[in-house]
């Protein structure tokens, strides 16, 4: 298939670009580079930088190749800054879509993989989460990613749209041979702030939050490996057909504390990784960790690197490889 992968150059969708071209897809990506990298885009997948908001950008794209397929991760991602600027992440996450599934309609292009998030499930009823669980999102950023699946549901029975919304956990890992992995600047996820302080970059880790009702008071996750997250997004688009509505949870199961993650990358690394308690952060909520049952069963999905040890040390291993990450400050 000829796929559009909007956000390609970002840390899921660089990953799934690869997966995307291995399994033998004609990918282009479409990304602005303010939070992705130009470098993340391996060959034989093509970059073009623009904003999705450019509808004319996104017209003369859409008219110069046909497209199959879209995989949409385009999206401003950080919970608390959503909190503070929530129109923000309604424009990136909401109108932007919005623009995209005109542009689609318009074209005749009804298959969709949407990067949804567990965030919409809010503070769950029940662990693990499974898909009927209710949807309670309980910060902008997550009340965003809620609408769009709306959007995506009302767009199936309008036109024919055939959608998958991925709602996955937290991603993290690099990839096995090291040429992708996480660089955000500022970076706010746990696993990469966490092994700055083994790099000698950062002085300790921030734990915001102690006082959940979690076993040890801190947010537990769950970590699912970005590369089985990439393999999850493949299988979803090649299931696809118009008018399908699926909804899947990506994770493993298994949940760990902040408090085990960094005993884990103290193990890994062999530093001492010093740790300051921080008051929790709006928009946080205590527990979210996957019932993936319905991904296993449909798409044959299963994690090929569950642990958090061995996501860690690929993580690990990325950053030793890339301290100033993909080195392309410079957007062009």
């Amino acid at each position: 298939m000829r796929v559009l992968v909007t956000g390609g150059a970002g840390y899921v969708g660089s990953h799934a670009v690869r997966a995307l071209c291995a399994a033998g897809h004609e990918v282009t990506v479409l990304d602005d580079l303010s939070s992705g990298h130009a470098a993340a885009v391996l060959p034989p997948a093509r970059l073009v930088v623009g904003d999705l908001a450019d509808r004319e950008l996104l017209e003369a794209v859409r008219s110069r190749r046909t497209f199959d397929a879209v995989m949409h991760f385009s999206a401003c991602i950080e919970v608390g800054e959503s909190v503070v600027d929530p129109l923000k992440y309604y424009d990136s996450i909401a109108a932007n879509t919005v623009g995209l599934l005109r542009a689609m309609q318009a074209a005749g292009v009804r298959r969709l993989v949407f990067s949804s998030s567990a965030a919409v499930y809010g503070v769950p009823e029940s662990s693990p989460i499974r898909e009927s669980n209710p949807r309670r999102p309980a910060s902008p950023y997550a009340r965003a990613k809620n609408a769009v699946e709306w959007m995506l549901e009302d767009s199936a029975a309008a036109w024919g749209l055939g959608f998958a919304a991925l709602r996955y956990f937290n991603a993290a890992g690099a990839s096995a041979d090291g040429r992708l992995g996480e660089d955000h600047e500022p970076e706010t996820h746990l696993i990469p702030n966490v092994l700055r302080v083994a790099l000698g970059r950062a002085e300790r880790v921030r734990v915001f939050g102690t006082d959940y009702d979690t076993p040890d008071g801190t947010c537990v996750r769950d970590y699912v490996h970005v590369e089985d997250l990439a393999d999850a997004h493949v299988r979803a688009l090649q299931a696809l057909s118009p008018g399908a509505a699926r909804v899947y949870n990506c994770g493993t199961g298994r949940g760990a504390s902040v408090r085990e993650v960094i005993e884990t990358a103290r193990s890994v690394t062999g530093h001492s990784i010093p740790s300051e308690e921080h008051p929790r952060r709006p928009g946080d909520v205590p527990l979210l960790v996957a019932d993936a049952t319905r991904l296993r069963e449909e798409l044959g999905w299963a994690p090929s690197r569950p642990s958090l040890r061995e996501i860690i040390a690929s993580a690990y291993a990325w950053h030793r490889a890339h301290p100033d990450g993909f080195n392309d400050r410079r957007k062009e």
